[in-house]
């Protein structure tokens, strides 16, 4: 598996993305040593991190924003659904947070809330562990005039859940999935990108024309690709380049 050194951790991982061409949000990230300053230039270790890129059930859809057909299950085999009904779940769904979700957490709001005090902003964290979900941790931050922490395209928000997703990941020595939103940003972005993405395939089906969406992220990019991937008469492409990357709507 690809490992990668450098001086620090922070600039092991950025050469290691850099290299296999990923953003945090597609890689997992695994600590092996945090490497040592040295005195006078003795001693010193380099810091060095594991990097994979996460299979395609991972949402790793970058960088040709394919997106996993939905099995379907054989005649033989009875569905998901009746099968997850019928085992026993492992804990309540109301059950106390391990300890290791609270320190997790508890990381996680202590690095926001000095971002936040040292940014001279008043806000509160609701902090909460998605047991089975991805990500595996939610800090939202709610309060007024918080825009400056979402940013243009949310670069700003996703810096910070970087961030943060890095300086849990020091002290635990595991990469965490971690996401950090602002008033349900995310969130409502979300149903927008699904509203808008069938509103754009049902004008290119209409009018028989590709339709080409605003330049987005990689993760906005792959919410409109798994909303379309289902219909049956419309495919979608990434094009473009960085920043100017953005999705297009085909009619077949």
């Amino acid at each position: 598996m690809p490992e990668f050194e450098a001086r620090t951790v922070k600039e092991a991982i950025e050469k290691g993305l850099s290299a296999l061409n990923l953003t945090a949000e597609d890689a997992d990230i695994q600590v092996l040593d945090e490497g040592r300053s040295g005195v006078f230039g003795m001693g010193i270790k380099p810091a060095r991190v594991r990097i994979v890129p996460k299979s395609a059930a991972d949402e790793a859809l970058e960088p040709e924003d394919a997106v996993e057909p939905t099995p379907t299950p054989s005649p033989e085999e009875p569905p998901a659904q009746a099968l997850v009904e019928d085992e026993a779940p492992s804990s309540p769904p109301d059950s106390p947070l391990s300890e290791e979700d609270q320190r997790i957490l508890a990381l996680a709001t202590e690095f926001l809330q000095g971002v936040l005090t040292h940014m001279g902003l008043n806000a509160i964290l609701e902090a909460e562990a998605l047991p089975g979900e991805s990500p595996s941790y939610r800090v939202n931050i709610t309060g007024e005039d918080l825009g400056i922490l979402i940013g243009r395209r949310a670069e700003t928000l996703e810096s910070l859940q970087y961030l943060t997703r890095l300086v849990v990941n020091q002290h635990t020595h595991r990469w965490h999935r971690i996401e950090v939103d602002v008033e349900n940003y995310k969130r409502r972005r979300e149903s927008r990108l699904e509203r808008l993405a069938h509103t754009m395939a049902d004008q290119a089906v209409r009018e028989g024309r590709t339709m080409v969406l605003e330049p987005m992220p990689p993760r906005e990019r792959r919410l409109v690709h798994l909303a379309l991937r289902d219909r049956k008469d419309v495919r979608t492409e990434s094009v473009g380049e960085g920043d100017e990357r953005k999705v297009t709507i085909i009619p077949l």
